[in-house]
C-alpha cells in the first residue's frame, strides 16, 4: 500500500512538472527567408557552386575529347604511345575526382563556404530564439522547419515572427515567402 502511495505521488508531480512547462515553436526557415543577409549569402553560394560546375563540366569534356581521340588513334599507335595516353586520360581522371572533391566534398569549398556566410546568420537566430525562451520562460522551442513532425500547430504558439523581430527584422519584410511559410498557414497540417 506505500508502494502505490508513493507512485501516485510521483506519477501526480510528474504530471504538475510537465503541466507548468511553456511551449511554442519557430519555422526557422521562414525565419531566414526574412532575412536579406542570407537571401544574399544564398545568391553567393549558387553563383560560386554554378562557376565551379562549369569548370568540373570543362575537365569532362576534355577528358572525353582525349578519349575519343585516343580510341579514334589506338589501332595506329605504338604500344608504349598507347599506353601514355591511357596513363595521360587516367591522370586526368583522378585530378577530376579531386577537383569534384575539393569544390562539392563533405569539407569541401562549397562546404566552408557555406559555413563561413550561413553559420553566423543561423547563429543569430539560434541566440535570439534562446533568449526569447529565456525571457518568456518557455521549457522548449520546436522547428516546424525541422525534421520534427508537428501534425497540428496554433498559430499562437508561432515565435517566428517575435525572433525576428529581436533580431532587427520586420516579418516579412522580403515580401518573398518561396521555401518558407506564410502565416495564413501556419496552423495547417505538416506530415
Amino acid at each position: 500500500m506505500k508502494k502505490l502511495a508513493i507512485i501516485i505521488l510521483l506519477v501526480m508531480g510528474g504530471l504538475t512538472s510537465v503541466k507548468a512547462q511553456k511551449f511554442a515553436y519557430v519555422d526557422t526557415q521562414y525565419i531566414l527567408n526574412n532575412i536579406p543577409e542570407y537571401k544574399m549569402a544564398q545568391k553567393q553560394l549558387n553563383e560560386l557552386s554554378k562557376k565551379w560546375q562549369q569548370e568540373i563540366e570543362t575537365k569532362v569534356e576534355a577528358i572525353d575529347r582525349m578519349y575519343k581521340s585516343y580510341q579514334t588513334d589506338a589501332v595506329l599507335l605504338p604500344e608504349d604511345v598507347k599506353k601514355q595516353r591511357e596513363d595521360d586520360i587516367v591522370q586526368k581522371e583522378k585530378e577530376l575526382n579531386q577537383l569534384k572533391k575539393k569544390r562539392f566534398g563533405t569539407n569541401g569549398d562549397l562546404f566552408k563556404k557555406r559555413q563561413e556566410l550561413i553559420k553566423p546568420i543561423q547563429d543569430k537566430i539560434y541566440n535570439a530564439i534562446q533568449s526569447l525562451a529565456e525571457q518568456r520562460g518557455y521549457s522548449v522551442i520546436f522547428d516546424r522547419a525541422g525534421s520534427l513532425s508537428i501534425l497540428y500547430a496554433s498559430a499562437r504558439y508561432d515565435k517566428s515572427d517575435d525572433v525576428l523581430k529581436s533580431m532587427g527584422y520586420s516579418p516579412g519584410e522580403t515580401g518573398d515567402n518561396s521555401g518558407g511559410t506564410n502565416k495564413k498557414h501556419k496552423t495547417s497540417m505538416r506530415r
